[in-house]
């Protein structure tokens, strides 16, 4: 298996305005995406290559606000110091295939997906030069592919593009299709907790239990390096949903419209600093020690719980 190069950071949603989240909403809680400009988006910034002085392309095609959405990420990186920040407005596949867009991405440090439909972003980059260009730099160089709520989403190579919270468990209410295919072995769901989706992201699981359920809150997100190391950043929750050790479920058995059971299905739940072993299924649960209010860091390796 080859490891990639580059990192990945896919966050949970509700950070601008493409998070099929309201203009009002935003409007009446600027302190909304104080976390991603404070704390997920510079952590963006730290890992990529040249920090404060990286190209960072901004994709907005996932948004039905592309320039607005656009205008917000310029403002946010501009106050970490990031001012080479240019936006992608693609809507359609010729879009994608723009020579001048191809070349961007290929100097690009940062490439930032944004939030809204995560159909979009697959409809229009599957199987185009545009993604093959971003998976092979991915792997070959420290390039930094990072996403947001729909942006999220299409990272992996399996995605969930609909279906409703509160029928999740019934048999055919979850509908899944490929995505981009940055990250494997796993299916991302986002705004997890704020809009109670561990139901359908049982589903997801239960449909293929090889494959690792993410949950990511609206303040959380992860960090993978080398394609199996997960970090958690951000200031809320993630959850993770194992299917490896499902005794028995009747999914297959039962007719559409029906509810669905399922025996012995794993939760993990992760928050700042813990990281996942994608390679080993195993979690580590990492201390912290608390240096002034409101301030901490990372205890040493060794106190990591096992």
């Amino acid at each position: 298996m080859i490891v990639p190069k580059g990192k990945l950071i896919i966050i949970g949603g509700a950070v601008d305005m493409g998070s099929n989240v309201t203009i009002q909403e935003h409007i009446l809680q600027p302190d909304y995406i104080k976390f991603f400009e404070q704390g997920i988006l510079k952590r963006i910034i730290t890992e990529s290559a040249r920090h404060e002085g990286s190209l960072v392309e901004v994709i907005t095609t996932a948004s039905q606000i592309p320039e607005l959405v656009g205008e917000e990420y310029i403002k946010a990186f501009g106050q970490l110091n990031v001012t080479h920040v240019n936006v992608l407005h693609i809507k359609t596949r010729e879009d994608a295939a723009k020579k001048e867009y191809l070349e961007r991405i290929r100097k690009a440090d940062v490439v930032m997906f944004s939030g809204g439909d995560q159909l979009r972003l697959t409809a229009i980059f599957g199987g185009t030069e545009f993604l093959q260009i971003l998976k092979k730099r991915y792997q070959q160089e420290n390039f930094v592919i990072a996403g947001t709520s729909a942006g999220a989403a299409a990272a992996s190579t399996h995605m969930i593009y609909r279906g409703q919270s509160n029928e999740a468990l019934i048999k055919g209410e979850v509908q899944i299709t490929a995505g981009l295919g940055f990250v494997d072995s796993v299916i991302v769901d986002t705004h997890f907790v704020q809009r109670g989706r561990i139901g359908r992201l049982m589903y997801a699981v239960a449909t293929n239990p090889g494959i690792l359920g993410i949950g990511l809150g609206e303040d959380a997100g992860l960090l993978i390096t080398e394609g199996n190391c997960m970090e958690a950043i951000g200031s809320g929750l993630i959850i993770l949903v194992d299917g490896r050790n499902i005794v028995a479920t009747n999914i297959y058995d039962v007719e559409i419209g029906s509810p669905v059971s399922i025996e012995n299905l794993k939760v993990h739940v992760m928050s700042i600093y813990d990281k996942y072993d994608l390679s080993h299924h195993r979690l580590l649960i990492k201390k912290t020690v608390k240096v002034e209010e409101g301030v901490f860091i990372n205890a040493p390796d060794n106190d990591l719980l096992q």
